[in-house]
């Protein structure tokens, strides 16, 4: 088909082409798989409230207080080593379910744990899900999107990530009110996960929404793209023409998608990644994912309770000051879901990043002259929740959007375990690292930091990675591979397609 001619126009008139892209399907399909998200934010940021309890209880020094932290990263680095190659293999909604399964058998002992070492022996279960949904979630929803609307529906992935964080906050903060004036004088096993050691609850509430994504999971098809991989021709073509509302388009894609993994793609995917061409982007891939976790967000979301803490505050206020970071997360990408494809990929990192970097520089300032200045502790709070605001806008919003759509057909899974996999150990690092920065760099140093490791995430994002925004995967694996391909458009306002 011509460039600029609609599909549907050969069909039938403007009206139907309309009812042609079935948006509210794609959204379905993408927020079931975006329940992973969620999962990921809850179990990543419940940790926050449960440290100072779980530090007194076992009688933690700075050291083990990291590693219980830091524990889950373990499993989610061995959850997204073994992502890729097992979503190739069984497809991406099996391995969906795997993580929903370990998150709720997590949850569940989380809640009942009697030692430190099988809390942590849960804790790493529930990170190997983390590790999973990270990789799979996006990639999936990366995989049913339209070019036009890929980075939005990708960023219901990080929008539920948010949404995550800020239950677990908010069921922090909650527990920690409702264990102090209620007690299950009739139960003794409630009265000990809610009453007398509240951090069992709130480790243990995540079973809720892990067990609804375990159910839903069945009420979506596999990724069209696995399917063509891996030559379930008529089973693609079903998928992509319940996406694209017509099955002339459903086959097209299909093509397209089986061109992709034959053209000058013939070697094993791990072969592959000696072609220079395939290996650039994912060591792109790489660099900006444990780059970006040397930025400070997850320091602060994991930590921010305890920072908040040495500011002077009590350990409810902290709580509370939590929460409101989490709502500020949480609305700020909703804003960057509704602009991404429009303002584009690096435009974002290029505003949000040079926010990042002045308050940063203002946070290290404040813990190391504020005091002497008089500044109030509220402010410390304005200024992270600016921080939280550019990022949120920027990296958080366009990493997993950039990692899901970067990678060749034949080998995504692969290359995103590759990425996942530093993004994760970066994430340990942070996670196992930030009370020892803390103590030793103190607060002032510590965030310094952070502010200079923005520096080269800015500089490979606008040197090295084109705009991706309206391309199909298929345009963007032909630009890594130095070829040409049919680009796809979208125009929202009609909602029709053109190729």
């Amino acid at each position: 088909m011509q460039k600029g001619v609609t599909l549907t126009a050969q069909q039938a008139s403007h009206n139907h082409m309309k009812r042609n892209i079935p948006i509210v399907y794609l959204i379905f399909l993408s927020s079931v798989a975006a329940i992973g998200g969620l999962l990921f934010g809850y179990d990543t940021a419940v940790i926050s409230g449960t440290i100072g309890q779980v530090t007194r209880q076992f009688e933690l020094d700075a050291i083990e207080q990291g590693w219980y932290v830091g524990c889950a990263l373990i499993g989610s680095i061995i959850g997204v080593a073994m992502a890729g190659p097992l979503s190739d293999r069984f497809g991406r909604k099996k391995v969906m379910i795997l993580s929903a399964v370990l998150f709720s058998v997590s949850a569940l002992g989380c809640a009942v744990s009697e030692s430190l070492t099988e809390l942590v022996l849960y804790r790493i279960l529930g990170g190997m899900g983390i590790g999973m949904v990270s990789i799979v979630s996006p990639m999936y929803i990366s995989e049913v999107a339209l070019s036009g609307y890929r980075g939005s529906l990708v960023s219901l992935y990080q929008l539920a990530i948010t949404v995550g964080f800020l239950g677990a906050y908010l069921m922090n903060f909650q527990l920690l009110e409702f264990s102090r004036t209620t007690a299950f004088v009739f139960e003794p096993l409630l009265s000990k996960i809610f009453h007398e050691e509240a951090w069992r609850g709130m480790l243990g509430m995540e079973f809720l929404p892990a067990f609804l994504f375990l159910l839903v999971l069945f009420f979506i098809p596999e990724s069209p793209r696995w399917l063509a991989i891996n030559n379930q021709i008529s089973q693609a073509e079903k998928v992509f023409s319940g996406i694209y509302g017509s099955s002339a388009l459903a086959k097209r894609k299909v093509e397209d998608v089986r061109r992709s993994t034959s053209a000058g793609i013939k070697s094993s995917q791990w072969a592959l990644l000696k072609n220079p061409r395939v290996l650039k982007p994912v060591m792109i891939g790489v660099a900006i994912a444990i780059l970006g976790q040397f930025m400070g967000v997850n320091a602060v979301l994991y930590y921010g309770p305890s920072i908040f803490e040495q500011s002077g505050l009590s350990d409810g206020d902290a709580l509370f000051y939590q929460v409101m970071v989490g709502l500020v997360n949480v609305l700020t990408t909703v804003l960057a879901l509704i602009i991404i494809d429009k303002v584009g990929r690096k435009k974002l990192v290029y505003f949000g990043v040079s926010g990042m970097i002045i308050t940063l520089l203002l946070i290290s300032f404040y813990f190391l002259k504020g005091e002497t200045l008089g500044w109030p502790s509220q402010m410390l709070l304005v200024l992270f929740l600016t921080y939280i605001f550019a990022t949120a806008i920027s990296i958080s919003a366009v990493i997993f959007v950039l990692l899901s759509e970067m990678y060749p057909n034949k080998i995504r899974g692969v290359a995103m375990s590759i990425a996942g996999f530093s993004l994760w150990v970066g994430t340990y690092l942070i996670g196992q690292l930030t009370p020892w920065f803390l103590e030793n760099l103190s607060p002032s140093g510590t965030f310094l930091l952070f502010a200079l490791m923005c520096l080269p995430y800015m500089w490979i994002i606008w040197k090295l990675i084109p705009e991706t925004a309206g391309m199909s995967l298929e345009a963007i694996e032909a630009y890594w591979m130095g070829e040409k391909a049919r680009r796809e458009t979208y125009d929202k306002r009609s909602n029709t397609i053109e190729t």
